[in-house]
């Protein structure tokens, strides 16, 4: 071979190692990616409270008690201060609950970091005002300072 040839072909190798090194970046974006859209309806954890001693959530104005009753009956109490006029609104900026909108409005599927699914474990998250069932959504349902917001994991 003479050195032309040489030339030719180490330049050839180069773009060649170029070409896979630029692959593999994005693979591996593609990847992460595609792991974060696993992850459906993302949402904080906290760590929850008591009725008597409820952990404390965010800023603002207006307060609220929020609680959670889990799968396994566990309860987490907060005390949720804010400035937003609707108790989803809140909850939603805190990132404690997530689900995806409908025609009824906001369909909450996560709550707390815990996800239920209607179709796959015939369970869902059921909204409760001061103890009792709500007739309005998280979304469309006004603060009332000082009142009881609840989710509570509900078999179908």
């Amino acid at each position: 071979m003479n050195r032309k040839s040489n030339g030719r072909l180490k330049m050839l190798a180069l773009m060649l190692c170029m070409v896979l090194a630029a692959v593999t970046v994005l693979a591996a974006a593609g990847c992460a990616k595609k792991a974060e859209e696993e992850k459906p309806f993302p949402t904080t954890v906290y760590k929850g409270g008591t009725a008597e001693a409820p952990a404390e959530l965010g800023q603002g104005a207006k307060s609220f008690t929020f609680s959670v009753t889990y799968k396994d009956g566990k309860k987490d109490v907060f005390s949720v201060k804010t400035d937003k006029t609707t108790v989803g609104a809140a909850l939603l900026e805190l990132k404690i609950i997530a689900g995806e909108d409908s025609t009824y409005g906001l369909y909450v599927k996560r709550v707390n970091g815990e996800m239920l699914d209607f179709d796959a474990d015939n369970m869902y998250w059921a909204f409760y005002m001061n103890g009792a069932y709500a007739d309005t959504g998280v979304d469309t349902t006004d603060i009332t300072d000082g009142a009881e917001y609840s989710f509570v994991a509900t078999k179908g």
